[in-house]
């Protein structure tokens, strides 16, 4: 894997998108000048506010239950309603249409961190993976509508494909203006509705690809740069439990904990109640467990490498419990093929399946227990031998 695009290597950068650049500009100026001047001659109503947040929420939620979870990983399904929902209010986070927003995210995830074939890998450093992707036309940011085929279907994806700049001036400019104007503010709406949400809420999500892939920590695998951050968490819509994300993409959930700060999660969990969302697909806990473990054990090595305590023979123990998993891993296995192979005989039978739900959640108790086993024993190992 090479550490630049093909361009860079060649000593090349690939033209600045005009368009693109100063939009950038223009609107994180007039974010940083023009609102606050206003703000400060003038003053911002509640409704203003109210606008701001509210606006931006609805654009956040839409980006990462509807762009994100719903149509790049098909998720979990959704009703008519909450597709045009998220479809409006994804619009107005002004980050392109459904289809070409989903064709480069399916390509980052295919190609993540290779700098060649992912749009916007962290391995080229921050300010790349946050915005310099999209101001050079760069090669890893050419759409492929071949990874899409299956948006190309659907008739709604397609007509706001076809009608985006329309909708784009509809909800970022009509909207706003409309709602000042409903409110007796259409200045001090448009400013802090229209344009400081929209500057927030485009950092906000392309911290996404960039801080998401630097702050925190690597959970579940070392095989991307992807990383789970409470922080990020928070501000992202639950986005920033990124390292779960990139190993578990199709779970319709990002922090899987019930305490995790996942509001795209929570949103979807309400349309779930409200009737506008089903068939929610989740990774099943034991896979989540086990990658848990084996970062453990990576971690558990390392700790013990590094060490100054000899009182314990720490690696056989690590040993010890490396091969308990595995022979745990080989039971779940082997009741995952019985399961199958049964499936349209005895576990039609509900006495069989509660056996297997039963047998199945003792093996997840086992990780569970075994996980507390090698975070006690990496405690111990990091201490002082005792004299």
């Amino acid at each position: 894997m090479n550490n630049q695009p093909t361009q860079a290597e060649a000593g090349k950068k690939p033209p600045i998108v005009w368009p693109v650049t100063i939009f950038f500009i223009l609107s994180n100026l007039a974010a940083i000048t023009i609102v606050p001047w206003y703000g400060m001659e003038h003053g911002y109503g509640a409704a203003a506010w109210w606008s701001f947040f509210t606006f931006l929420m609805l654009n956040g939620l839409s980006i990462t239950g509807g762009y994100h979870r719903l149509w790049s990983h098909r998720s979990y399904r959704a009703r008519l309603p909450l597709k045009i929902f998220y479809m409006l209010f994804g619009t107005q986070a002004l980050q392109n249409s459904v289809l070409i927003w989903a064709a480069r995210h399916r390509v980052h995830h295919r190609h993540v961190d290779d700098n060649e074939r992912d749009p916007y890998s962290a391995k080229l450093g921050l300010w790349y993976s946050h915005m310099g992707w999209m101001v050079r036309d760069w090669a890893p940011g050419e759409v492929n509508y071949d990874v899409v085929r299956d948006l190309k279907e659907d008739k709604l994806v397609m007509w706001q494909h076809r009608n985006y700049w329309a909708l784009t001036w509809a909800m970022n400019l009509g909207l706003p203006l409309l709602v000042g104007w409903l409110v007796g503010d259409i200045m001090g709406v448009f400013l802090l509705g229209g344009v400081l949400r929209l500057v927030v809420n485009h950092h906000l999500t392309f911290f996404i690809n960039s801080l998401a892939h630097f702050v925190g920590r690597q959970t579940y695998s070392e095989e991307s740069t992807a990383r789970d951050s409470h922080v990020m968490g928070l501000i992202t819509w639950g986005e920033g439990y990124h390292n779960f994300h990139h190993t578990f993409q199709n779970d319709y959930r990002n922090g899987v904990r019930w305490w995790h700060l996942d509001m795209g999660k929570w949103f979807i969990g309400i349309n779930v109640m409200l009737g506008q969302a089903y068939d929610l697909r989740r990774v099943p806990s034991f896979k989540i467990q086990r990658a848990r473990l084996q970062m453990l054990f990576r971690q558990a090595r390392e700790s013990v490498q590094q060490s100054s305590n000899d009182a314990r023979p720490w690696h056989e123990i690590v040993d010890e419990e490396y091969k308990a998993f595995l022979e745990t891993v080989r039971r779940w296995q082997s009741l995952q093929s019985e399961r199958f192979q049964s499936s349209s005989q005895a576990l039609k039978n509900r006495w069989d399946k509660t056996s297997v739900a039963s047998r199945l959640r003792e093996l997840e108790y086992s990780l569970y227990q075994q996980q507390r086993r090698m975070r006690a024993l990496m405690r111990a190992a990091s201490m002082p031998a005792a004299a």
